[in-house]
């Protein structure tokens, strides 16, 4: 039996490549003052604004917090967001050279609108997103395939992280899942609306929302979970399928028919889900470039997933914090491999 710390130790300085959707994450804090006269809606005090990496730049920052070392690629607007994303993935000590701005599109950004009191708890009234509906257009695309082209001869593992925002175009996609191949490196997508267009991919992650909707059908109990584990598995030619099932747990379907059924490690108070994917997507893939089994990867990507989700907001998990958890719940059961 592989040692799951051990696994996470071997994460640092693995090379990590991040292609896709970055996103600012931003979080407008308001304290409640009163009602409004105009509209029975509540007026706010701006309290705070915090901006953080979402998106493919949260799956890059856990990957560098963990203690990869990670190229990212993907596009920024010239604009303040873009500049905010650009400084956080920075100071993860993240190689930002492929990151392109394109001065025709905004930054991705999510602003979610967080109201509360002294005497109420804050929670979020409204979200309000910002994307550019336009397809890439061919000079940047061709850039961002000029710094895959450097990049990709010196990395590790590959994580696509496609948020439907266009970044990932077909020609990203066919090299990238080409070089995988040929290299033989650990390579995952995860995508949000399209997961069935990454045929030949090494691995891919779903939550079980994002599964129902690739089979067109609801999974109701283990045997639609199985089916449409099976037949995505079987769709993109994979080795492996990882779909994650919230307080369920995750399962992953392998090449040849193994299917197993992880439980969530730890079941207190869950904060918040936001983000937890992609802490999940960057530890599976670090533990793949690690040595570790697919099965051992997907127990270590469990773990790390819930200690994000015990956080609020959109938040990086590091490899402390995940030795943490691997060493607290071997010291509850008792499991010797962990240490």
């Amino acid at each position: 039996m592989q040692n799951l710390k051990n696994i996470v130790r071997n994460f640092h300085g693995k090379k990590i490549l991040v292609v896709g959707d970055l996103i600012a994450d931003v979080y407008l804090d308001g304290r409640i003052s009163r009602i409004s006269r105009e509209a029975p809606v509540l007026i706010l005090e701006e309290a705070g604004k915090k901006i953080v990496a979402g998106g493919a730049a949260n799956v890059i920052a856990n990957a560098a917090a963990f203690g990869g070392k990670v190229y990212a690629v993907g596009v920024i607007g010239a604009d303040d967001y873009g500049t905010s994303l650009k400084k956080i993935l920075t100071e993860h000590k993240v190689d930002v050279e492929g990151v392109v701005t394109d001065k025709s599109r905004p930054t991705i950004s999510k602003t979610r609108i967080i109201a509360g009191g002294r005497a109420t708890v804050s929670q979020q009234i409204v979200r309000i997103d910002r994307e550019s509906k336009e397809p890439l257009c061919k000079k940047v695309e061709a850039k961002l395939i000029g710094h895959l082209d450097k990049i990709l001869p010196k990395v590790d593992g590959i994580i696509l992280s496609d948020y439907g925002a266009g970044t990932i175009t077909d020609s990203l996609k066919k090299l990238i899942i080409r070089h995988a191949g040929k290299s033989k490196l650990p390579s995952m997508v995860d995508s949000r609306y399209n997961i069935g267009a990454f045929d030949g991919i090494g691995y891919a992650k779903q939550n079980d929302s994002e599964l129902a909707a690739f089979v067109k059908t609801e999974i109701n109990d283990m045997a639609a979970l199985i089916d449409a584990g099976t037949k995505l598995l079987s769709t993109l030619n994979a080795n492996g399928v990882l779909i994650t099932r919230g307080e369920l747990g995750m399962s992953l379907f392998e090449r040849g028919g193994a299917v197993h059924h992880i439980p969530v490690t730890d079941k207190s108070e869950v904060f918040d889900v936001s983000g937890a994917g992609d802490t999940c997507v960057a530890a599976f893939i670090l533990s793949l470039t690690a040595g570790a089994e697919p099965i051992n990867a997907t127990r270590i990507s469990n773990y790390a997933a819930g200690v994000a989700v015990r956080k609020l907001g959109t938040s990086t998990v590091n490899d402390k914090e995940l030795l943490k958890a691997l060493n607290n719940f071997a010291q509850e059961v008792g499991e010797k491999n962990v240490d």
